[in-house]
């Protein structure tokens, strides 16, 4: 797969680079790469329930109750997370609780 991105005018993919810019051979429409670059970077961001990019060591909220699959244990509404960790995958944090140590989904997190 080519590192250049599709035109974000019409979707194609037949782009090139040129000097500072890419350019749509289809429909001849020029942008920056260093914005190509700045979306790539807003993509790969891990994002709270709000919208606010995550990051390790943040504290958070659990914004729901939460069910801990095979066990009797439910993880509370309003529980704050300390220092959290930010890893890769379907479950993006990583955090100790009282009850252990969770893999948790972004979605269900809100910044404090």
């Amino acid at each position: 797969m080519s590192a250049i991105p599709a035109c974000p005018q019409c979707t194609l993919e037949n782009t090139y680079p040129d000097g500072a810019n890419y350019v749509c051979a289809d429909c001849g429409y020029e942008w920056p790469q260093a914005a190509a670059a700045d979306a790539a970077d807003d993509e790969a961001a891990i994002k709270d329930a709000n919208g606010n990019v995550l990051a390790d060591g943040d504290a958070v909220v659990l914004i729901k109750d939460l069910k801990v699959k095979g066990s009797s244990i439910t993880l509370k509404m309003g529980t704050k997370v300390k220092s959290i960790r930010l890893v890769g995958g379907d479950h993006e944090v990583d955090c100790k609780m009282d009850g252990g140590s969770f893999m948790l989904k972004a979605c269900y997190l809100k910044k404090v």
